[in-house]
């Protein structure tokens, strides 16, 4: 360096109390500065709907239209509602264009309160649940008899699910035409667990006689008949449907969760093909308090009783002894459940 720069004197170096840095120039505001605050608008004027699809962010609403009757608008979910996730059959309130016309879109403020949610975990080790489905009044759980064979241990994960969650389970038996479905009514009968047994060419009454006037949700693994079984039960619904492989699985074909009104009233929600259950979320407990009866023998058991047969203290085997030859089949079938809770392995 030259001899000039060792004679150059550094001007002093201001700070400004309003920043952490030095030499940084703050620019005063004319209005001041103004406090963050939480209050969130009212939004009054926002219309109720039910989501019926959610595809990447942007949900499918249905709204009623004083002048238009029913429309159904493009939603997305407004920053206020925080890591709050929407689901079909959610009941939401919603904001901004509401007119349903293409490339409108339309804000969800508020989420109502949910009355039931079927929910699970990628897997049994996994601690962050999923909401698959909201405010849904059953869980039709869809089985093939045969062809591929019925995973039990997902029947029972489905089942576990549904007591959690408040939904009245009801089994949706396929392809009788090709075996008998006596095996799995008789595996569920000390649950008084429903049934319907369907082939393809069985008429839909039973089955619509259960899904009139309720929200239902369809579930099952692939393969099993569930896409074919929907576009039955709602002709304009064109749900892809898949073949079996070799290997007795089949291939997933419904690819997003969407909720379709019944010609006769009701409507029912066909998700996409599940392979696993995860219930990381669900205790012991959770699947006990779905039946009353078996609930209230069950305070009698020791603090941290897992109520199964391995918990020599459990409560639950003297109340079934001293009952009827029902009463021991009804505890058999609720401790499958319970085996089922933190399980995954084949067949779950």
């Amino acid at each position: 360096m030259g001899a000039d720069a060792g004679d150059r004197t550094l001007s002093p170096r201001r700070h400004d109390s309003r920043s952490d840095e030095d030499d940084v120039r703050v620019r005063p505001s004319r209005r001041g500065s103004r406090p963050r605050t939480r209050t969130r608008p009212a939004h009054a004027d926002a219309l109720p709907g039910l989501v019926i699809a959610v595809d990447r962010g942007r949900m499918t609403v249905r709204v009623e239209d004083p002048g238009a009757g029913q429309v159904e608008l493009t939603a997305m979910r407004a920053r206020e509602l925080g890591k709050h996730g929407v689901v079909v059959g959610d009941q939401v309130r919603v904001v901004g264009d509401t007119s349903g016309r293409t490339d409108s879109l339309a804000r969800i403020v508020a989420i109502e309160e949910r009355t039931t949610s079927l929910r699970r975990t990628a897997d049994d080790t996994d601690p962050t649940e999923r909401v698959v489905v909201a405010n849904a009044d059953q869980l039709v759980i869809v089985t093939a008899v045969t062809d591929p064979e019925p995973a039990l241990g997902f029947l029972d994960r489905c089942l576990v699910a549904a007591y959690a969650g408040g939904l009245e389970p009801l089994l949706c038996l396929t392809k009788t035409d090709l075996a008998s479905p006596q095996p799995l009514l008789d595996r569920y009968a000390g649950l008084g667990v429903d049934a319907v047994p369907m082939s393809r060419e069985a008429p839909l009454d039973p089955l619509l006689d259960r899904l009139a006037g309720r929200m239902s949700v369809l579930v099952g693994q692939s393969g099993v008949g569930k896409s074919t079984l929907v576009n039955r039960l709602v002709p304009d619904a064109f749900r892809a449907t898949g073949e079996v492989t070799k290997a007795g699985k089949g291939r997933h074909t419904s690819s997003s969760a969407v909720l379709l009104d019944l010609p006769g009233g009701g409507t029912v929600i066909d998700t996409p093909g599940i392979r696993s259950f995860g219930l990381a979320h669900v205790t012991a407990e959770d699947v006990v308090a779905a039946f009353d009866d078996v609930a209230e023998a069950a305070l009698d058991c020791p603090p941290g009783c897992g109520h199964t047969a391995a918990d020599p203290d459990c409560a639950l085997d003297a109340w079934a002894e001293a009952g009827p030859p029902a009463r021991g089949e009804r505890l058999a079938s609720l401790r499958r459940l319970l085996d089922a809770v933190g399980q995954l392995g084949p067949g779950y």
